[in-house]
């Protein structure tokens, strides 16, 4: 039985309603004969239900009607006038022996979830016949949600923490996103969550978390692996961008890209900055403990018959308040391989839950609004939180030593509103740029500022430079020039203005910026035949002095500077590039994405943070955790919210060109 229309169709057919009048002409699908859904207008001026045409293209190329050359690309939704029409057709509820009701198409989901007493009996039979024995031990829990107060406290022992407890670090990821991974709580202008609309309704995404060994026979050796994220990042956790042949890490097999680092040796590294999470992963050692976090995909697998106990845990309940229908909760759900019901995975930063700071994750969901989500899928709950007008009351069930999540810097929840669409989406009134550079009002990164210098040096003819170089746009990352080391044999050694990690932008009014590695050998090496050189630099300042030891720490030939140096780059040094992505009808773009305007942090650039295995991302492999992107279809992303962003992806049904700019993780 569907939960929208409350009558039995296939997953992937139309939805079936009784109209209470007959519905004039005009307003018919001519493939399936019923009232347009999801209307779709042709080129040559007919118009069709989306799936209805979807199906038929897959099979011909011309329009059903006047039999015109045709292809789904060249389709578009109906104009809101027409779906509105649509959308005020008076059907009858379909449970006409306990309810005689009419309403608006629209509203009759809705009716079903939260006023209708016939499908709210079908339910209740439908739990009885799949749990018979449930009405003994588990009820309590969420039969208490009836009783929420209207301001629920958490109990003050939910708050303790073990600092370096495994248990707070199982998905304790950091910030997150509002799901193109999992978009539970993204609406499309249907009402639709992405994967709702192109999955299988009992398709969950599955994430599991793993201890690994790893053995190394030089106690010295690196690990050989590229980490972004942080903390003081908009990714929040720590993610392994890569991982290098013929590493330590890639002769043991288990760790891969886009895998979460959760604890090193027992330390819990999930809310550490991207420096700190990098000494820890370089610390010497025979032998490294990691917790990772690895995201295995999209499951059609049904959950198992729930047995655990609720012993020693605690039952806290929630209220998070909506200001409106369509404001996403900043939540992402998940099912785990070896644990029945649905649990969170993240929270956004800055969104509602984030904000209430009642809510932590690997808090396991039992109800919402007074539904037993015991056995649920992480789509159903979304269903529920969609249809709710305003308050959404939460059961959750927590184990001791799980930390709350922080309340944002300010402490508001009045004035700090989430990232939030101010009442549609402007992305389509954007201009679109051709152009390699797309500007950011400032340089990003907490805790770094780029300072521009120039160096005037008097030096003897034969005396060198003195320094190594790094970079080059012909690097797979198309990086700047920059010093990797300053000998002490050279000029540059002694005047001591020119350091390691500086970003070379011109020489004797020759421009760096844009040459490669050999271009830029030969323009220095030329250079320094003269009796003075002036050297236009780029230095790269830590504000937090003891960090910075991480970046001048000896480390041979395979220096470079850390991941989040390079995003205190100003955006004329950004290399972009443009990656475009195709998928079928029935996929998922399969990436999610963290930043974007905040009210309380201002612009922040928008960064990959998951890709999920067996998708379209993940297929397509140029695509990489820490990527920044700064436009999609050519539209620039800067001064947009998530809840903007999220949208425009939303609507590219079958290809979408993303323009990056990639940086290369730390290595450890």
């Amino acid at each position: 039985l569907c939960c929208e229309c409350g009558q039995f169709h296939l997953l992937l057919d139309n939805h079936l309603y009784n109209f209470q009048d007959e519905v004039d002409d005009e307003l018919i699908c001519h493939i399936c004969l019923q009232p347009l859904l999801q209307p779709m207008d042709t080129p040559c001026g007919h118009t069709y239900c989306f799936k209805c045409l979807e199906n038929f293209m897959q099979e011909y190329n011309f329009c059903p009607m006047d039999r015109k050359k045709l292809s789904f690309q060249q389709c578009h939704k109906s104009s809101l006038l027409v779906r509105n029409l649509l959308d005020k057709l008076i059907v009858f509820c379909p449970f006409k022996a306990e309810c005689q009701q009419t309403m608006q198409r629209c509203e009759l989901e809705a009716h079903l979830q939260n006023r209708c007493p016939g499908f709210k009996k079908y339910k209740s039979e439908l739990q009885r016949k799949k749990n018979p024995i449930s009405k003994g031990k588990e009820d309590p829990p969420t039969k208490v949600e009836t009783n929420t107060p209207k301001d629920p406290e958490v109990p003050s022992g939910g708050s303790s923490l073990v600092a370096e407890s495994s248990a707070a670090a199982v998905v304790s990821l950091g910030t997150a996103e509002p799901g193109l991974v999992n978009p539970a709580f993204e609406e499309t202008e249907e009402g639709e969550s992405l994967i709702q609309k192109y999955l299988p309704q009992r398709t969950s995404l599955v994430a599991e978390t793993t201890t690994i060994e790893i053995h190394r026979e030089d106690p010295e050796e690196e690990l050989g692996m590229r980490i972004v994220g942080g903390k003081d990042t908009p990714l929040g956790n720590i993610v392994v961008q890569e991982v290098l042949r013929d590493s330590v890490i890639a002769a043991d097999g288990r760790i891969a890209p886009g895998d979460h680092i959760l604890e090193v040796n027992g330390v819990n590294i999930s809310s550490v900055t991207h420096c700190q999470a990098v000494s820890f992963l370089r610390h010497p050692g025979p032998v490294l403990h990691l917790m990772v976090l690895q995201e295995k995909g999209f499951s059609n697998k049904t959950a198992q018959q729930d047995s655990t106990s609720v012993t020693n845990r605690e039952v806290i309940h929630v209220t998070l308040i909506k200001r409106d229908r369509s404001e996403p909760l900043g939540i992402k759900l998940i099912r785990k391989t070896d644990e029945a019901g649905i649990f969170i995975l993240d929270l956004l930063e800055g969104g509602l839950a984030a904000k209430n700071g009642k809510l932590s994750r690997n808090d396991r969901v039992l109800s919402i609004n007074g539904q037993d989500l015991r056995q649920g899928t992480p789509e159903a709950a979304a269903q529920i939180i969609q249809t709710t007008e305003s308050r959404v009351n939460f059961v959750i069930l927590r184990q001791p030593g799980v930390q709350l999540s922080d309340p944002v810097e300010d402490g508001s929840t009045s004035n700090n509103s989430s990232s939030s669409s101010n009442g549609g989406s402007p992305v389509h009134h954007r201009r679109r740029l051709d152009q390699n550079h797309y500007r950011r009002k400032s340089t990003y990164q907490k805790g770094y500022i780029s300072h521009e210098k120039t160096v005037a040096i008097k030096k003897e003819p034969k005396e060198s430079l003195g320094i190594t170089i790094g970079g080059g746009r012909d690097n797979k990352n198309k990086l700047p020039i920059y010093v990797t080391s300053v000998q002490p044999i050279g000029c540059l050694f002694r005047d001591g203005r020119i350091k390691r990690g500086d970003v070379l932008l011109s020489i004797n009014g020759i421009d760096l910026t844009h040459l490669n590695y050999y271009e830029a050998v030969s323009a220095l090496k030329s250079n320094a035949a003269s009796h003075s050189v002036i050297l236009k630099a780029l230095e790269i300042i830590s504000l937090n002095s003891p960090e910075l030891s991480l970046d001048i720490k000896e480390q041979g030939f395979s220096w470079s500077p850390l991941w989040i140096t390079w995003l205190g780059l100003p955006s004329y040094l950004h290399c972009c590039q443009d990656i475009v992505l195709s998928k079928g009808n029935l996929e998922s773009w399969g990436f999610s994405i963290v930043g974007g305007f905040e009210e309380s942090k201002g612009n922040q650039p928008f960064f990959i943070k998951t890709i999920v295995p067996g998708t379209p991302a993940f297929r397509d492999r140029k695509l990489k955790c820490g990527d920044e992107i700064v436009a999609v279809n050519g539209v620039p992303a800067i001064g947009m919210s998530n809840s903007e962003l999220i949208p425009m992806l939303k609507e590219q049904r079958n290809k979408v060109t993303l323009t990056v700019v990639s940086w290369p993780g730390s290595l450890v």
